[in-house]
Order: C-alpha cells, then structure tokens, then sequence
C-alpha cells in the first residue's frame, strides 16, 4: 500500500488494481436529497438491504465496512485469536497477509501453482490444514492473477473446513468482473463460509468505500461490534451515494466492462507477440500477473518507469519476485501506450 501511494503514479499507469472512476455528475441520483447526518446505530437499513438483495441473503449477515481491506481485517479479528492458526493462499494479496500477521495469528501457506492456471487444488489445501486450523483464506478472482475458483473447488474446501471445525474467508471483490455468467457468492454454499466484498473494484467508485462483509447472524454482530472500535459511524453522503450506486449497478458495470474488454484484447495480443514474458490468460478480471522470462524483474520495472514513465507492480509484494500485475480497465489508449512501452523497455 505504500508503495501504491507513493510510488506507483506514472504517465502510463499499468499499476491500477480497478476500472477508471465512475464520474458522480453520471450517476442518476439528485444531489439535493443528500443529507450530511443520518440515522445509522448498526447499518444504514436501506444500504444493508441493498447489500443483501445484491447477494440474496438476510439483511441481519450483512456487515457494513470501509472497503474490503476493513471487510478483511474486521472477519479475521472477529474470527481469530492470537497464536489461532490460519491458512493463506500463495500467491496472495499482501494486505491480506500483513492483517493476519498484525492480529498474530500463527500463518501457514497452501500453494497456488501456475502451471496449473493459479487453480486452487483443493488436495493441496487438505495436504496443509491440521487439526489446529481456524481459519482458511482466498481470494476469488484471485487477486492478483484473475484465476476463478469454482463452485465445486469452493465446496470441497467449505467440506475441509467443516471436517476440522474451521471457517472459509472468500475475498470476493473481483468476483463481478466475470461478466458473463457472473459466479453466486459462496456464502451460499455453507455456514462455514464468510465473505467479504466491496464496490471498489469492478464498479469504479471505490471512494465511496463501501465494502461488507457476509457471515452468520450471531459471527454478524461480533463484527459490529467490533467495529465500534474503528469507527462509530460511518459518513452517510457515502452510504447515500452508495444506495444510489446500487440502484443501477449494472449502468457502472457495463461502462467499466467496455474498457476492460478492450483492454483485455490488446493483452492478448501483447502477450502474444513477446519472448521474455508469459501469463496465464483468462477472460475475466482486471489485472494480468506477468512472468518475466529472464532478467530481474524490480530492475526492469524501475526502467520502465524512469525511461518510459510506465508503471506495474512489483511482483514481490505478492511474494512472486519475477512477476508484476498489470490493470486494466482505466483508459484503453493508455493502456495501449502502455503496452507499446513494456515492449520497447524488452527492446
């Protein structure tokens, strides 16, 4: 994160982890019926049942957030204590590990593998839990390699799970970037399962920061309350604007979904026609994470930034060094521009 705010910005932003921002004069909604103050003792009611019409789920397993990086921390603290063993995917995204580092949890890891498409083999899961796991968590899309884990791979570890007494964490914040198709939430697939989720990712208005969180009513409220120690209320002109935004989810989603289709595209081509990198392609998603074939690959994403004013993230902070993740969905002829200087930096 500090390295995203301080060091990511470039002429040629191939860094971004969302689509483009959704401008709030294009939102249906009139500005003169927002209120400052509102009522709001454990969830606004009218974004609680948005939430959960959006997943077909009771109002009471919603959890409200800031965004899904407090949808992540709030689940693990109210799930876990420390010295509580969880069980992480590799590669993983790293605010998600650092939480479950800071709440002192004792970490394992279960490999994904990209021979095997990121694909989560859930023998491999059952090969890393014990008797001592609490809790298990991934992210679906895979952050950062857009990889989909599907219905029957997520039930088999919600049945790992529940063999050992243990909860499943799903981070679902991409998940709406399968466009056609779109995946259920698995909260659906069993008790064992919690999620967490926002609109900051595929639907371009991360700075309203609405994220929640999807768990049982009585783990619910645990979260609530916990959650009084963060913040006593959150600010109601987003939680305004954010029932809005829900009210015609799918007029944000198809203005993003132009982009990223485009921009999917060129990186099809891209990949194709260079030697020194590798990715596993998907047809969904906002991010790429590239293999550099030879070379170091912090030395050359520093020269692609100082020489060509381009940017991608390092792929060390998903603990895969010869990596970086490209975005999509911001702007196609930057994104183009992009690429074209990825291949003059390999030139």
């Amino acid at each position: 994160m500090h390295w995203s705010k301080t060091r990511s910005r470039a002429r040629f932003n191939l860094a971004t982890s969302g689509v483009a921002p959704f401008p709030l004069r294009d939102l249906p909604v009139n500005l003169q019926e927002l209120e400052i103050n509102g009522d709001n003792s454990y969830g606004y009611a009218p974004l609680q049942q948005a939430i959960a019409a959006h997943h077909g789920v009771d109002p009471d397993c919603v959890v409200e957030s800031a965004g899904t990086s407090m949808a992540n921390h709030l689940a693990m603290a109210a799930i876990i204590e420390s010295g509580d063993e969880v069980l992480i995917e590799h590669p993983a995204y790293g605010p998600i590990l650092d939480v479950a580092h800071y709440l002192q949890s004792n970490v394992k890891r279960f490999r994904r593998v990209e021979q095997n498409g990121w694909a989560i083999d859930p023998a491999e899961v059952r090969r890393c839990v014990t008797p001592k796991t609490r809790l298990i968590v991934i992210t679906n899309l895979h952050n950062p390699t857009s990889a989909l884990t599907s219905e029957s791979a997520l039930r088999e570890i919600g049945d790992i799970a529940r063999s050992i007494g243990a909860l499943v964490l799903v981070d679902e914040v991409y998940l709406d970037a399968v466009y056609e198709g779109t995946p259920h939430t698995s909260f659906h697939l069993g008790p064992q399962f919690v999620v967490t989720s926002s609109l900051t990712k595929v639907y371009g208005v991360s700075g309203l920061r609405c994220g929640w969180i999807l768990a049982h009513p009585d783990l619910a409220w645990r979260m609530r309350r916990l959650d009084d120690l963060y913040s006593a209320t959150p600010v109601h002109l987003g939680e305004l604007l954010s029932v809005a935004a829900f009210q015609h989810l799918n007029l944000l989603r198809e203005r993003a979904r132009r982009i990223v289709e485009a921009d999917r595209k060129l990186l099809r081509d891209f990949l194709a026609q260079q030697d020194g990198i590798s990715a596993v392609k998907t047809g969904w998603g906002t991010t790429s994470f590239v293999r550099l074939l030879n070379g170091d690959a912090d030395d050359f994403l520093e020269r692609l930034r100082s020489e060509f004013d381009t940017s991608a993230v390092p792929g060390r902070f998903f603990e895969m060094p010869d990596h970086f993740r490209i975005g999509m969905g911001v702007d196609t002829e930057m994104f183009a521009e992009g690429l074209d200087r990825i291949s003059r930096a390999f030139a």
